[in-house]
């Protein structure tokens, strides 16, 4: 075997005379019982012709007989973890002589582990203030509230106004149409031309005026936009919070009173908070982990990884309603502009598969088997039917692959050095 680049070898077989003579005799005989040839009974043309009329079909045939067989023989013997397909090239074919071809291929690289079980990391546990757990309760009295209908007067800073909108410049296409819109003059969430427009407007009212956009602006079409709208304002609102007092903490759960919802609220925002102070901890062990090795990657992996970062964000165009098919990419910029964050995502992705290695760490049946039970919940479908599903088209696989990168993450996190 010879080393051509990074991860990338080759290796040149030569397949004896004999084994090729007898593989071509085989498949040509196979070729005979199925051939039809004018004047001769189905299985009764000459071998002679048989080989003269389907060399090419007979060729391609033992080619695709010895040639991966053979392949597959040599990596066993070199003990070779080849990833991907390997490229076929300068194969010599001829009648008396070896069948000879050279084979290119990637293998996963050897990884020689270093001290992993005491990486310095910045953590400590999130401390959550009274202030912390009366703010997440307002968020939830907030969720709770009510709007009431008040009697008509003009619109003040405060106010929700219920406002019919329609826009009558501005935007292609359909007119933007609400006929019942609510907005919270003064608001954080309201734009400032909303604000001034219908501040002093009084239920009946009716107005045109122009609103800007941002470019980044949720909806594709108003984006960087200056719309012009004509509203009528058709009532006014007063959002109403129910007060925190026990009728309310009985009302949101299994709480006797105020101070079993702030404990509950409290618990749950530190566990929120320790998960997430630790997936950042457990990012940083990563890039430590990467930082500290120099190795080739297969650049099978780092293509694949390329093509899922660019497929997580045209996902997330589509989420936003943006159309991907609308973008024109340019792959090879697309691959340069991802390579260096490809090639660091595959690297920590081999170092844990090797640290899992070495520490025995996998996934056991029924870790795999509860995620696919919550999978089956949240798209509601039958446990049994996923499960085969998952069984044919790999996603067993990568939950299993999951949960054991996962389970390699807490084991370094807890054999960390944690420093304030």
């Amino acid at each position: 075997m010879a080393l051509i680049e990074g991860c990338r070898h080759s290796l040149e077989i030569s397949i004896p005379v004999d084994e090729v003579e007898g593989e071509t005799t085989r498949i040509a005989a196979d070729v005979q019982k199925r051939a039809r040839l004018p004047g001769f009974r189905p299985g009764k043309a000459p071998s002679s012709l048989i080989q003269q009329q389907f060399s090419g079909e007979i060729r391609q045939r033992v080619l695709e007989s010895l040639i991966p067989k053979h392949l597959h023989k040599q990596f066993e013997a070199e003990n070779l973890n080849v990833v991907g397909t390997p490229d076929i090239k300068d194969v010599h074919f001829h009648k008396g002589e070896p069948l000879r071809f050279k084979a290119e291929f990637e293998v996963i690289p050897q990884i020689e582990l270093k001290e992993y079980k005491d990486i310095e990391v910045p953590y400590h546990d999130p401390a959550i203030t009274d202030e912390d757990v009366t703010r997440r309760i307002d968020e939830i009295r907030e969720q709770k509230s009510q709007y009431v209908n008040i009697d008509p007067r003009p619109l003040q800073d405060g106010d929700h106004a219920v406002v019919a909108l329609r826009s009558v410049a501005g935007v292609e296409g359909e007119p933007i149409k609400q006929d019942e819109m609510v907005l919270e003059l003064g608001g954080a969430d309201t734009f400032e031309a909303f604000t001034e427009n219908l501040r002093g407007l009084s239920p009946g009212d009716e107005k045109e005026f122009e609103v800007g956009y941002p470019e980044d602006y949720g909806v594709a079409r108003m984006a960087g936009k200056t719309v012009r709208f004509q509203a009528t304002v058709k009532g006014i609102r007063r959002k109403e919070l129910p007060e925190t007092n026990d009728e309310f903490a009985q009302d949101l759960g299994d709480y006797r009173n105020v101070d079993e919802l702030r404990e509950a609220v409290r618990k749950a925002l530190f566990a929120q908070r320790q998960h997430d102070a630790q997936q950042e901890a457990k990012n940083k062990i990563v890039d430590k982990l990467v930082d500290d090795y120099d190795f080739p990657v297969p650049e099978v992996y780092v293509e694949r990884q390329i093509r899922n970062r660019v497929e997580q964000s045209l996902r997330a165009m589509a989420a936003d309603g943006m159309d991907p098919r609308s973008l024109k990419l340019d792959w090879e910029k697309v691959k340069d502009s991802q390579r260096d964050k490809a090639v660091r995502e595959v690297k920590a992705s081999l170092l844990l598969s090797r640290i899992a290695e070495r520490e025995a760490i996998g996934a056991l049946r029924d870790e795999v088997d509860k995620e696919v039970e919550k999978i089956a919940r949240q798209q509601r479908e039958p446990v049994a039917a996923l499960q085969m599903k998952f069984e044919k088209d790999g996603t067993l696989g990568r939950i299993a692959s999951h949960i054991q990168t996962e389970k390699t993450l807490n084991f370094l996190f807890e054999h960390a050095r944690k420093t304030a």
